[in-house]
């Protein structure tokens, strides 16, 4: 018998493969065959973790904001608040293999869901925790209470373009100047 630990570690494992599969070979590659050959784990038991298609893309998408959350989580309170903002910015763009994963999968399964209603709901939480975490560091720069929303909602713009332009970077280069252009944003919006 399985325990429910066993199973959310499954589930944990699947996703995890089921994220290699998504950013090295994309949305169509996304089977259960695929996804279990890549896990090394017989076709059966991704099927018992995941029945249907449509929860494994929407396990696959938590387990990424999951992910982030936790990294964003760990940020250290006692830092400055500029300097709490920036840090969660950085932790929002894709800098290192591990997020550049993550965006690969955000971006396919984001994409899927606009022709798959099953999976809205769950993009529609990442995009709403991305949008709390712009009101966020609005908030922590000082930006006036009454320019907040627009302050906001620009952040959220430039954070994802940035994060596209960045995943696509060639092997080797640098990302440095996504990181300056956030460092001049965050030192241009209007404060108290």
């Amino acid at each position: 018998m399985t325990t429910s630990e066993d199973l959310e570690q499954r589930r944990l494992d699947v996703s995890d493969a089921a994220c290699r599969v998504l950013a090295r070979d994309g949305l169509g590659a996304l089977s259960v065959r695929g996804v279990a050959a890549e896990a090394g784990l017989p076709p059966s038991t991704v099927r018992y973790v995941f029945p249907t298609q449509a929860a494994m893309r929407e396990h696959t998408i938590t387990l990424v904001f999951d992910r982030t959350r936790e990294r964003i989580d760990a940020i250290p309170e006692r830092l400055p608040d500029r300097e709490t903002a920036r840090r969660i910015l950085l932790e929002l763009l894709p800098l290192d293999d591990e997020r550049v994963v993550e965006l690969d999968v955000y971006l396919a399964l984001g994409n899927a869901a606009l022709t798959d209603a099953a999976l809205r709901p769950a993009l529609d939480r990442v995009v709403a925790e991305m949008r709390t975490w712009c009101d966020r560091i609005v908030a922590l720069v000082g930006v006036p209470e009454d320019q907040r929303v627009d302050e906001a909602c620009r952040l959220h713009a430039l954070v994802d373009g940035l994060a596209v332009h960045v995943t696509r970077l060639a092997p080797g280069e640098s990302a440095e100047w996504a990181i300056d252009l956030l460092d001049r944003h965050l030192a241009g919006l209007p404060s108290d």
